[in-house]
């Protein structure tokens, strides 16, 4: 049976993605499929590559993502994201998309055609850069003749690429909002953030309809897009909000049961 697991952007909240992970293994629940978006890209690089989410929340830990020393020289940003290469191929040893263990599918956006690209072969960290390199933060990458952006601007949450593929697919979404007040929008980037977010979300809920399991705790939202010092807090929101939609969401085991799999979210209850 093939388990399709599509990973949004949604910055440092990417975190509970591999709480995500955590829990369904714990489960039984073994995702043979991936797509991903932004941060979705990168947690999705290193699971299909065949790292376990120790290894994977580690690297979130010690990944300086707004570091001031890659500062982007006579580039459209204020971080070049290909200065990242060498910390992401110490893990991605090989660099192809033939070195994964899982097949994957991670989005880019064209800056200069304006079109979405999806990269599924060929080299992999450039690809994996590209996708998650935010706009207005970190310059563009450059692959083959062209330049790219984060993969969210037009594609958040990538499951296209899993439905022909897939018996079952399973969402991780992080980048959804809840109601604030106009004190939590203090600064001006606080607005950018939102606004974007929130066109970005009202799309990408309409793709929820195809997924057999969606995670996607709204409690999220109060985190930055680039804070890291709550990573353990939101790994453990996405780990604890699958625990609890494997236990109450009955049609996802029958359907589990239905395509041959005895697994142990089955017998939970």
């Amino acid at each position: 049976m093939n388990i399709g697991l599509v990973l949004s952007g949604g910055g440092m909240r990417g975190a509970a993605h591999i709480g995500v992970i955590k829990a369904l293994e714990e489960h039984g629940i073994f995702p043979t499929h991936i797509s991903g978006a932004s941060i979705g890209a990168i947690v999705g690089a290193l699971y299909a590559y065949g790292y376990d989410w120790k290894i994977i929340l580690k690297f979130f830990k010690t990944f300086q993502l707004l570091d001031i020393k890659k500062y982007a020289l006579g580039k459209p940003g204020f971080i070049d994201a290909e200065k990242f290469y060498p910390q992401f191929n110490s893990l991605l040893k090989d660099d192809n998309f033939n070195a994964l263990k899982k097949p994957l599918t991670i989005t880019a956006t064209d800056i200069l055609k304006g079109n979405l690209k999806t990269f599924s072969e060929g080299e992999l960290i450039k690809p994996v850069l590209a996708s998650a390199a935010f706009p207005g933060v970190f310059a563009p990458v450059k692959i083959g003749n062209s330049f790219y952006i984060d993969g969210g601007v037009l594609n958040n949450f990538p499951i296209s690429a899993l439905q022909s593929k897939c018996d079952i697919i399973i969402g991780s979404y992080v980048n959804d909002y809840d109601t604030v007040t106009i004190e939590d929008l203090k600064h001006s980037h606080n607005v950018v953030e939102r606004a974007f977010k929130l066109k970005s979300v009202k799309e990408d809920y309409k793709k929820f309809k195809y997924c057999d399991l969606v995670i996607s705790p709204k409690v999220l939202s109060k985190y930055g897009t680039f804070d890291k010092k709550y990573l353990n807090d939101i790994f453990n929101i996405g780990y604890n909000t699958t625990i609890e939609a494997l236990k109450s969401n009955t049609s996802f085991k029958l359907k589990l049961v239905n395509n041959g799999s005895l697994l142990k979210v089955v017998c939970d209850d």
